[in-house]
């Protein structure tokens, strides 16, 4: 579909990984969106439960692209801005996870942040929206980088349009310049971080990222639970262990050495120290979610990046290399 006269050309970019029972949703969505998109692609990662089917039966003009192996959600995201954005030329490129569903006017909500004056002298390089759980109603919205990452003070959140450094990529809007800038996202990363270390990049080439408080996006969070405690209510996601492991290795490389300083390395111990306590406290596979976060965090300050786990089996590849 071809961008009304004057407006810029945007493409979607799902990841998709075994999600033929969940991409309907999704796809249905975006194509009710009241600006319609001018291209929806799916980066279909590895999956063998027939999304290449059930997109070529019920949805022949999304554009289906097949990854040879699973490249997780960071090599994934890199594959799909690399077509959208370098290959076609899309000026925005709005990213995905595949049990994401935006609601049916949270582009044209984006599109009007998207010319948003920038703090400073810098252009609005990306969009966020504000991922909701839901079944609980909890918003885990996008973050500030003080050498460590932290939440937003809440008169900020009630702002229509405000300015974050760290987002989710599901929701998360990328302009081609952008891309053309600053390179694409590390595949390196594998899972998690990956989105973060983008962002980080991106405001260290001057561009800022507009959040766009009315415009909501339905994002799960893993096996995600509420759980109480006195003065204390939280979403607990529960990921499995080899999750936990590049949660923690891609943060403390980050750390110590993309953007290292003695405040955002005791940040991240910090972080660290209080989600293994919430494993220990909430989580379904205690031990072994400890564990592989001392061996992300092990790996992390040695900077062995790489596909060191996969979700089916939690095996050891062996070819994980070291990132000087």
């Amino acid at each position: 579909m071809i961008a009304p006269a004057g407006e810029p050309s945007i493409a979607s970019v799902t990841t998709a990984y075994n999600a033929a029972h969940r991409l309907p949703r999704q796809i249905e969505s975006l194509l009710a969106q009241s600006r319609p998109l001018q291209e929806i692609i799916v980066i279909d990662n590895g999956s063998t439960d027939g999304t290449e089917s059930l997109l070529n039966r019920r949805y022949p003009q999304v554009t289906w692209l097949k990854m040879p192996t699973n490249l997780g959600a960071a090599g994934a995201w890199s594959a799909g801005l690399e077509y959208a954005a370098l290959q076609k030329n899309h000026d925005w490129v709005w990213a995905f996870d595949d049990d994401s569903i935006p609601d049916p006017d949270a582009l044209e909500g984006l599109l009007s942040a998207a010319e948003a004056k920038a703090p400073g002298d810098g252009r609005t390089g990306m969009v966020a929206v504000l991922p909701v759980h839901r079944p609980s109603g909890l918003c885990y919205p996008p973050l500030l980088w003080r050498k460590g990452f932290h939440k937003p003070p809440a008169e900020m959140l009630q702002q229509p349009v405000w300015f974050a450094d760290l987002a989710i990529v599901s929701g998360l809007m990328v302009r081609r310049e952008v891309v053309e800038k600053i390179g694409l996202p590390r595949d390196d990363f594998f899972m998690d971080f990956f989105d973060f270390e983008y962002c980080l990049r991106a405001r260290s080439n001057g561009y800022s990222i507009a959040v766009v408080s009315g415009v909501q996006l339905s994002h799960e969070v893993g096996d995600a639970r509420q759980v109480r405690l006195p003065g204390y209510s939280a979403l607990w996601p529960n990921h499995a262990p080899w999750r936990e492991y590049y949660m923690s290795r891609n943060l403390v490389y980050v750390a110590w050495w993309l953007h290292p300083s003695r405040t955002a390395k005791w940040a991240a111990c910090r972080h660290l120290l209080r989600h293994a306590c919430g494993a220990l406290f909430f989580g379904s596979q205690k031990l072994a979610c400890v564990r592989k976060m001392l061996q992300g965090f092990w790996d992390g300050r040695g900077a062995r990046l790489g596909v060191r786990f996969r979700p089916d089996g939690d095996f050891l590849v062996p070819e994980a290399r070291t990132v000087a």
